[in-house]
């Protein structure tokens, strides 16, 4: 679990943006990916997580500094020994023509077979290994064009699965796809580093899961700087806030949310402890109001009132009381106050 399989010391990345000139993204960067470690690389748009990204896998040539895959420089590997030890899941859709889900889980193989591509009843018995593994038998015989979005990512990780890399890159894997299936694949990579003993690295948008499921993560800043370290760490060195802060957005480090700044409505008192209590409050702070559950005294309270069939709220504004049966209600309601 404590082996450094890939690493890379002093690293510049960036890319040229004429001849003569270089755009530096990312300075002194000096770290490890580790055995059976799922890595989330997170950072703002423009940060540069896609260009370290390439330059890990070899599509990229640093601008100084070296990468290293099992000590050995990645840039001087043979790319057939390359896909053997290390494979990539891009964010961009390739067309793959009238291709079946196994045909191309299958292609996964190719650092291994033949020239004519040929496959032996052991590169047969890991492909079909793959497609168990992410939960796609049912899959393989449909071809690759009829596949939801969800679907089709799954095949790409079974994919590259199949090469039988040691370290795993992908590039936005949730990318396109709805909450439920986000989840899904997040914890189906978790899940397959524990497995396999890989060391998997993934660039992400999705904060919230990266936080609940990520055992390290690589915060790279829009300054170059690359942050690195437990979730909960990062969050609690201000390192986290610091990165994601901007006009209108905030990090709140006690919920581990993202909130925006709404303009203030006024003060209002909720009592009850069921969980509708709980979505009247966020419904409330939502709408710009400040939220208080023992302070008895405002002017507006409410009272969250909830059995086996329905919900009802009380409202006690200026010794007057109103009763609704909906939260937008309420939150009209208040607003007209």
């Amino acid at each position: 679990m404590n082996d450094a399989i890939l690493t890379t010391h002093n690293l510049t990345i960036g890319y040229k943006t004429s001849r003569k000139t270089v755009r530096c993204v990312a300075s002194d960067i000096s770290v490890s990916l580790l055995a059976g470690e799922l890595v989330c690389l997170l950072g703002p748009n423009g940060a540069g997580k896609s260009t370290l990204l390439r330059s890990l896998a070899g599509m990229q040539p640093p601008i100084a500094g070296e990468v290293r895959l099992l000590g050995e420089n990645i840039y001087k590997l043979a790319p057939q020994e390359l896909a053997k030890r290390l494979s990539l899941v891009l964010t961009e859709k390739v067309d793959v023509g009238m291709l079946s889900a196994y045909t191309l889980v299958s292609l996964g193989r190719y650092p291994y077979t033949d020239w004519w591509g040929n496959l032996t009843p052991q590169d047969e018995a890991i492909v079909h290994w793959a497609i168990k593994s992410v939960g796609a038998v049912h899959l393989a015989p449909r071809q690759v064009s009829e596949l939801s979005d969800g679907e089709r990512q799954k095949i790409m990780i079974a994919r590259a699965l199949a090469q039988s890399p040691i370290v795993m890159l992908l590039d936005e894997p949730t990318a396109f796809l709805d909450l439920p299936r986000r989840v899904e694949i997040m914890q189906l990579l978790r899940q397959l580093a524990r497995e396999t003993n890989q060391a998997i690295l993934l660039s992400t948008h999705d904060l919230d899961l990266a936080l609940r499921l990520a055992d390290k993560v690589w915060l790279l800043a829009t300054n170059g700087i690359l942050h690195i370290g437990a979730p909960e760490d990062l969050v609690l060195s201000g390192a986290f806030a610091d990165t994601f802060k901007s006009e209108g957005v905030e990090f709140d480090i006690a919920s581990g949310e993202f909130h925006l700044h709404i303009p203030y409505k006024g003060e209002v008192n909720v009592m009850g402890e069921s969980i509708a209590s709980v979505w009247t409050i966020r419904a409330l702070k939502r709408a710009g109001f400040q939220v208080y559950q023992s302070k008895n005294d405002l002017q507006t309270s409410i009272e969250v009132i909830s059995n086996s069939k329905q919900f009802l709220w009380k409202i006690t504004n200026n010794h007057n009381i109103y009763t609704y049966n909906s939260l937008s209600e309420i939150i009209k309601f208040l607003n007209l106050l």
